[in-house]
């Protein structure tokens, strides 16, 4: 049984903890934590599910100047956690819907909007985000990947990698330098869509939990500047801003994983007869599961703290990061911890928790690793003592 008691906490409304609860009577009946041997058409599926759920529209905003501002930061999290609970490939499906889409809700024109987003909401459209290369990720000042002017087109070579919902997606928001300005301030973003002459997908990259993954390569790629977002050299703005509304929802999703081996974990401890007694009448083991409690609660009043502050558009850099951290730090100890109460049915494939020990490892990478988080704490602390 998982503990819902923080729905009613103060930073959430009524109207997110009934969003929450059909979530997740939703998700008991559509979504299922096993996969198939065919990823890609199990996402596409996830995602016209998600679509014809009519919950996409929490993850884009369809209308308005600086839409990203009017995403539910709260709304976004809560159903993050809820699908990462049942499962990881839902979570990736919903999110990539609204961080591949995330620079046109926040800065692409009036056009783009209608001409992509409509789409993304109703699950018939995949986007992705492209930033990360093999030698910037982190830094995203180093990036190689190129646009040249010419005329009225953009002209791009590089490379891309890392790039979630690569192979599936149909279109692509690509940040390349333009060279407006040396360093972050040379940045543009483009919209690339699938088929278009000199993009290719030059290799699918397989992952410890499963999701469409690839590295991209552009060859004299021709894009028409009508297909950039925002203004020339604003790109590097675009992309932190879309990963500003994103990065707490990725520590929602850890506490979904989290609140799941929680559950899994005492579920055993309490059924898992020793010595003539239960898992759950040794004290080590009643330590172990206070901990995760705690883990999970501390990590959750930081995400929605994050959220809420969000929502009353305030500055949440050091927030966020600080619930990132947190929540996917935290995670990965309380899914470790599950399964060593599993015992070795713990490490058995196919089991809850043993899926659940590969899909939290990567959220302490991508969207700002847990290394950067730390530094970006730092920073804005010592900013502020300043």
């Amino acid at each position: 049984m998982v503990d819902t008691t923080y729905l009613e906490w103060p930073f959430l409304e009524p109207r997110h903890a009934k969003l929450a609860r059909e979530l997740d009577a939703w998700a008991s009946r559509h979504v299922s934590g096993e996969h198939g041997d065919d990823l890609d058409a199990e996402c596409r599926s996830l995602v016209r599910a998600l679509g014809e759920g009519g919950w996409l529209k929490h993850a884009v905003a369809l209308e308005g100047e600086d839409a990203g501002g009017r995403i539910d930061t709260r709304a976004l999290c809560l159903m993050r956690e809820t699908l990462a609970r049942h499962s990881g490939l839902a979570d990736f499906a919903f999110g990539m819907q609204g961080l591949g889409s995330g620079a046109i809700s926040i800065a692409g024109s009036a056009e783009q909007r209608q001409r992509y987003l409509p789409g993304v909401v109703a699950g018939k459209l995949i986007p992705a985000f492209a930033l990360s290369e093999p030698n910037a990720g982190s830094d995203v000042g180093a990036m190689e990947c190129s646009g040249r002017i010419d005329g009225d087109h953009v002209v791009i070579n590089g490379e891309k990698s890392w790039i979630s919902n690569g192979g599936i997606a149909d279109f692509y928001a690509l940040f390349v330098r333009t060279g407006e300005a040396e360093g972050s301030r040379g940045i543009s973003a483009f919209i690339v869509e699938t088929g278009t002459p000199g993009f290719e997908v030059s290799q699918r990259i397989d992952v410890i939990a499963p999701h469409p993954l690839a590295r991209l390569r552009f060859t004299d790629c021709r894009v028409p500047l009508s297909q950039r977002i925002g203004a020339p050299g604003e790109g590097f703005k675009v992309a932190m801003r879309t990963l500003d509304v994103f990065r707490t929802s990725v520590a929602a999703a850890a506490l979904g994983f989290a609140r799941r081996a929680l559950q899994e974990a005492v579920q055993r401890a309490t059924t898992r007869r020793m010595f003539n007694q239960t898992l759950a009448d040794f004290q080590l083991t009643q330590a172990k599961l206070a901990q995760m409690d705690l883990t999970i609660d501390s990590s959750a009043l930081l995400v929605y703290r994050a959220a809420w502050q969000r929502d009353r558009g305030e500055r949440v850099t050091r927030a966020a990061a600080m619930a990132k951290l947190a929540a996917t730090e935290g995670a990965q100890q309380v899914i470790d911890a599950a399964v060593q109460i599993h015992g070795g049915l713990g490490v058995t494939q196919g089991i809850v928790v043993e899926r659940l020990y590969r899909e939290i490892r990567s959220l302490r990478i991508y969207e700002g690793a847990s290394e950067v988080q730390l530094l970006i704490i730092a920073r804005e602390l010592l900013r502020d003592a300043a």
